[in-house]
């Protein structure tokens, strides 16, 4: 599948897409890829503060349990209620409806430190 380039990447195989003064965050297909079906989402709870680089949440699936990661600091503004009913999303849907958190930044540069869609490409080719 292709990568999308309007995002950023994380090497944890997160996605980060601004709208506005938002970055919507969320895995990526390769990720989703590697983790076969995906059956439970844990997500963070709104209003937390998060700092670029920690695990703000886990994916199970039938083969593994994986934390997620922020690329970003900044607060927790919503979360995608829809993964509590339909985690399996993110399997068939990873770069759009299966959006994980949005997150209000703190410091929108922090984004310059991840990975251009060529970039990541290129790691997980």
């Amino acid at each position: 599948m292709a990568v999308p380039a309007d995002r950023k990447y994380a090497k944890t195989h997160e996605w980060h897409k601004v709208e506005g003064d938002i970055v919507i965050l969320g895995i990526t297909d390769h990720a989703a890829e590697e983790l076969t079906d995906i059956t439970y989402v844990q997500l963070p709870e709104v209003g937390r503060k998060v700092s670029a680089g920690e695990s703000i949440g886990e994916l199970e699936s039938v083969k593994a349990t994986s934390e997620f990661y922020t690329g970003i600091s900044g607060e927790i503004v919503e979360v995608n209620e829809k993964l509590n009913d339909e985690p399996g999303l993110i399997n068939s849907d990873p770069f759009g409806e299966s959006w994980l958190v949005k997150i209000k930044p703190s410091e929108m540069s922090e984004l310059d430190k991840l990975l251009s869609a060529e970039e990541y490409q290129a790691s997980i080719s």
